[in-house]
């Protein structure tokens, strides 16, 4: 399961945004046996295959109603992602203007004198009322709204149980984030952007490498797969391409969701490769060989590095931004919030908010270098499985919940992963040059205009 993305919670949410990479996942149903048009969609003949009108006849095994279901499912993000900015920026406003920032500090600061333990009370009530404030979009967004797309399994009480552990684990983290950060903010007044900087990008490394194996077995059970026709392929695949597992992980994703998810995570000794019970359950062999290529593909690939270059760039950006733009908020409206300086805890929610104004216009960016990197996974994968069928299938089936062709700009600002569309043509194409007689012609199947 995915840590739940506390926008108006941390200031280090636009960081936090290139993490999403590791949120890749593809929705299955399997049935017996496939229809007319999957067929002829399967179909491979060397000697005319055509990957442009084999993708249209992949993409045209949607019925009608499902596509029309998932595109408005997906199109309702683009909204959320709005509110939820809208949400999140009003609450820091709140803060700030009616004092409530400043007025939490004065309590901690009558109640200690050191100002490690002066944080420590001013982020715990924050982080408190900020989530009782968001938990009704949360609510709708998280729950209703999943029901309402029959993506969700949990009940009300389940899915409540499931928040207050992401509360408890973002209060953990954002403490100790800023009980360090305020740390350097004191003690380094003129450079706190560069330190400040530094030590999010440490925090999150640490996330990045600990989270799938200490944090989300907090919300599933991980136990290691037992059947051994799934268990042994994905293992052939890790040893082929040098991934240092002996075993793979199955965990219960269906408490939750009806989506199918998969990961290869970790670092060195922690390095794990999972996959939900929904992929077991609802996918073929090919399917989920093909699954398992694409997120090893980006342990080999190293996208786990270049996430971190991403989040060093990233961050160093919005540091450099967030000086400039702290300093001239804090001239103009810092008496009438009762904010003294950068140092002072009661101007955090106006580090959270230039934060959250820069990540919400970093969208488009942010979801392009995830996207590349999803897609040089995808090639990767095709090349390692060697399942255009199963790649083909897995991405018409995650067409339940992202919308399966969308147009070009839509799909640079709101598409963390490439299209559907663009995935089974991406297996398509590898297909016309992989015909089963062996041979091999990189004009089968490439028209003019292949994307």
């Amino acid at each position: 399961m995915n840590l739940r993305f506390y926008v108006a919670r941390s200031f280090c949410c636009f960081a936090f945004a290139s993490l999403s990479l590791f949120a890749a996942a593809t929705v299955s149903a399997q049935s017996p046996a496939a229809p007319a048009a999957e067929s002829k969609a399967s179909a491979h003949n060397a000697a005319n295959f055509d990957a442009a009108a084999a993708t249209q006849a992949w993409l045209d095994t949607m019925p009608a109603s499902e596509k029309e279901r998932s595109d408005a499912y997906f199109e309702g993000t683009y909204w959320l992602l709005l509110w939820n900015t809208l949400l999140s920026a009003a609450i820091c406003l709140l803060f700030l203007k009616t004092g409530w920032s400043a007025r939490i500090r004065d309590f901690a600061e009558r109640t200690t004198k050191v100002k490690t333990l002066q944080v420590v009370l001013y982020a715990i009530p924050y982080m408190l009322i900020t989530a009782a404030l968001s938990f009704p979009l949360g609510y709708y967004e998280g729950f209703m709204r999943e029901h309402q797309y029959g993506m969700a399994n949990q009940t009300i009480g389940a899915w409540l149980g499931d928040q207050g552990k992401g509360l408890i684990v973002d209060l953990i983290f954002t403490t100790i984030l800023l009980t360090v950060l305020y740390a350097v903010f004191r003690r380094a007044p003129r450079l706190w952007w560069a330190f400040g900087a530094m030590v999010t990008i440490v925090l999150l490394v640490f996330v990045m490498i600990l989270a799938p194996v200490f944090v989300s077995p907090l919300f599933n059970k991980y136990t290691p797969l037992a059947d051994a026709k799934i268990r042994d392929p994905i293992l052939a695949l890790a040893r082929a391409n040098e991934i240092p597992v002996t075993d793979v992980y199955e965990f219960d994703a269906s408490r939750q969701t009806k989506r199918v998810s998969a990961n290869v995570s970790g670092f060195l000794n922690t390095t794990r490769i999972s996959l939900n019970d929904n992929l077991l359950n609802q996918c073929t062999l090919p399917e989920i060989r093909h699954v398992m290529a694409h997120e090893m593909g980006h342990y080999v690939l190293n996208h786990s590095m270049k996430i971190l270059t991403n989040l060093i760039v990233l961050t160093l950006i919005a540091f450099v931004l967030l000086r400039l733009l702290f300093a001239a908020s804090l001239k103009r409206w810092g008496a009438n919030w009762g904010v003294r300086d950068i140092a002072d805890p009661a101007g955090f929610p106006l580090l959270t908010l230039i934060f959250i104004l820069l990540s919400f216009l970093a969208t488009p960016l942010n979801n392009t270098l995830i996207r590349t990197m999803e897609r040089e996974a995808d090639a990767f994968g095709i090349n390692a499985a060697r399942e255009p069928d199963g790649m083909a299938k897995a991405s018409l089936k995650l067409g339940k919940y992202r919308k399966m062709s969308p147009g070009p700009l839509e799909e640079i600002i709101f598409f963390d992963h490439p299209s559907g569309r663009a995935r089974i043509r991406m297996a398509m194409d590898w297909k016309a040059a992989h015909p089963p007689d062996g041979t091999y012609d990189p004009t089968v199947g490439k028209p003019a205009d292949a994307n």
